[in-house]
């Protein structure tokens, strides 16, 4: 893996990383020594770090043309997508749990690269009406923050799911808005809004990525 990365851009918060809570980093994360870039996306955060060089201009590498690019409708692509977009995701209840009738505690994570979630919304109808989930502190910019939202189930099948929103009013966007602007072809750098089926039993289940025309 090789990336190119702007200096004025990297040199603020950039780390080389060789422990993580007071411990070697691991094989699995990058041992002996990685690259950490927070709010970027993971793919730029090089494990097992060989060398680092300078250049007036991207290396142009086949990890940042033919790959972890965005094709757009208009046939050309979009290159060195490297900021985490807003997102969130619901973690419980998911699959494979079942869940009874009755009041039941929404939670899950969000994040965004461009700083603070400044708020995080719940659909318990399938994106028909959206509540303010509760934020749990500390909320630091670029890292992951908690939500919860209390939820009275009333047994019937439903759909839940979830968006983030971040300082700079960005909205986690469903997956037809986003293709709308990438084309049908893409598949990297994807944050679509996502969710859980809650069938008549209970049972929580996948939800298909949301596509609305």
């Amino acid at each position: 893996m090789t990336r190119s990365i702007p200096l004025k851009d990297a040199i603020g918060e950039a780390m080389l990383a060789y422990a993580q809570n007071g411990e070697a980093l691991r094989p699995e994360q990058g041992y002996p020594v990685r690259l950490l870039l927070p709010g970027w996306e993971g793919n730029a955060s090089v494990k097992w770090l060989r060398r680092i060089e300078l250049a007036d201009q991207p290396f142009m590498t086949r990890e940042e043309t033919s790959k972890y690019t965005d094709p757009l409708a208009d046939g050309t692509a979009r290159e060195f997508s490297l900021v985490i977009d807003a997102r969130s995701v619901i973690t419980s209840p998911c699959y494979p749990q079942t869940i009874e009738k009755g009041f039941v505690e929404l939670r899950g994570i969000a994040w965004s690269g461009r700083g603070l979630i400044r708020r995080v919304e719940l659909s318990t109808d399938g994106g028909r009406t959206w509540r303010a989930a509760t934020l749990q502190q500390p909320v630091l910019p670029k890292a992951v923050t908690c939500f919860r939202y209390a939820w009275e189930w009333d047994g019937r099948p439903t759909e839940i799911v979830s968006r983030a929103v971040d300082e700079t009013g960005y909205v986690q966007p469903e997956m037809s808005a986003i293709q709308r602007v990438r084309g049908r072809r893409t598949r990297y750098h994807l944050n679509p809004v996502t969710g859980w089926t809650i069938g008549a039993d209970g049972r929580v289940r996948f939800a298909v990525q949301r596509v609305r025309a």
